[in-house]
């Protein structure tokens, strides 16, 4: 997920490329965004800890707001934090105080505590992503290989983020939920090691003077393109983050159990493993053309919409898992489609901070989608949720429309 309208490479050129072999750096962070993905058990399974603390729904709300809210606010400092300090100080930094504010989550009591606590955990959650996308964006200029990397990042973070439920699920009976976020925290402890370890510390680019777009967060708010990004991946991100926010949300409506739902997270590895070789290499190959993958970010919003809009009819632990499966495409599709787009708007100069703005649409969306489904439960149950979230994709797919216009735009015109 990145943005500046990079040339794209000649097919022979990004395969030689491609046969490269990683930069330390790179190896580093994908093998550690696996690890701490693998062991992310806090916040799929932050709602059920909250729940056997015998907190009202209004709490709950409010922690996992606060939750939200640090990783909105996180993912923008990180991404500017990389462009500044550079990733590495910033990667140690962040994995360094999830180490201490994890824990903290894991044996709060108290109202405040919990507040404060899961606030400073959602600061952490997602440090790794922007750096690592203006890492991947650094390393490799051709497109077909920053699209190779991407798809690789997400792959390990899809099959991760399964691994780490359906492990969760599987051991949050015999050793409760607290032990696993404790866990979580000692990932984030190894991953700053690692980092501090293996991770070179890279020379970062100045900024380009000449270029109109180097000025910073200013610019970028500026830049239209990137909030029709931003709205459009929030639509589709939002029927996404159903997987992980929403559906506990109607499978404990149903009766449903933290194992029935590590069932879910089992189908959707399955898929990922299944589907992502044949869907990755197919977008690299879409990255050689010159025209962004705004059509494939509009086809991923309507499909996500349709398939976790059909887990509302669900009702059955058979059903949520055949739901979450049937959401694989659309995932692999939304972040390589998305990338694309990034890559294409964001200047060298900002990297990190178009990837930290862009990594606000999935806090928000996490936000947003247990609301929504919140809204419709009360006032119309499963239907209306079903409905709901396949209305919230449909938007997304009329978004991209617009943002494919402005993209293939010159620069000097959608600059403004």
């Amino acid at each position: 997920m990145t943005i500046i309208a990079a040339p794209a490479g000649q097919a022979g050129q990004g395969a030689k490329a491609g046969r490269r072999r990683w930069p330390a750096d790179i190896r580093t962070l994908m093998a550690g965004t696996f690890l701490v993905r693998a062991f992310g058990f806090t916040y799929p399974f932050l709602p059920y800890h909250l729940d056997h603390l015998h907190l009202n729904t209004r709490t709950v709300s409010c922690v996992l707001a606060a939750f939200g809210a640090g990783w909105f606010l996180g993912s923008i400092l990180c991404g500017w934090l990389a462009d500044r300090i550079g990733p590495r100080t910033t990667l140690i930094a962040a994995m360094a105080l999830a180490s201490s504010a994890l824990p903290l989550l894991a044996q709060a009591k108290t109202v405040p505590g919990l507040l404060a606590a899961a606030f400073a955990a959602g600061t952490i959650y997602d440090a790794p992503r922007p750096v690592f996308t203006a890492a991947i964006a650094a390393a490799f200029p051709e497109d077909r290989d920053r699209a190779s990397l991407n798809a690789w990042r997400n792959f390990a973070v899809n099959v991760a983020a399964a691994v780490a439920g359906t492990a969760g699920g599987l051991l949050a009976g015999p050793l409760g939920i607290p032990a696993l976020i404790w866990a979580n925290a000692a990932a984030c402890a190894l991953f700053a090691l690692l980092v501090w370890h293996f991770m070179p510390t890279a020379q970062r680019e100045s900024p380009d003077t000449n270029d109109p777009r180097s000025a910073g967060y200013q610019a970028a708010f500026r830049d239209p393109r990137l909030w029709l990004l931003l709205v459009t991946s929030l639509c589709a991100l939002t029927c996404a983050a159903s997987l992980f926010s929403s559906m506990p949300m109607l499978m404990a409506e149903d009766g449903l159990t933290a194992s029935d739902y590590g069932w879910t997270q089992t189908a959707n590895a399955g898929a990922v493993l299944l589907l992502s070789p044949i869907l990755n290499r197919w977008l690299v190959a879409r990255s050689d053309r010159p025209v962004p993958m705004t059509a494939l970010l509009a086809a991923s919003s309507a499909a996500l919409g349709a398939t976790m809009g059909a887990a509302g009819f669900a009702s059955t632990a058979a059903g949520y898992s055949a739901a979450a499966a049937l959401a694989v495409p659309g995932e692999i599709v939304v972040f390589g489609a998305a990338a694309d787009v990034l890559n294409r708007i964001s200047p060298a100069s900002s990297r990190g901070l178009y990837a930290g703005i862009w990594g606000t649409t999935l806090a928000v969306a996490v936000l947003l989608a247990p609301t929504l489904a919140g809204w419709a439960l009360t006032h119309g149950g499963d239907r209306l949720a079903a409905v709901t979230t396949f209305t919230v994709g449909l938007l997304g797919a009329a978004l991209a429309w617009p943002l494919d216009h402005l993209v293939r735009r010159p620069r000097h015109e959608s600059s403004g």
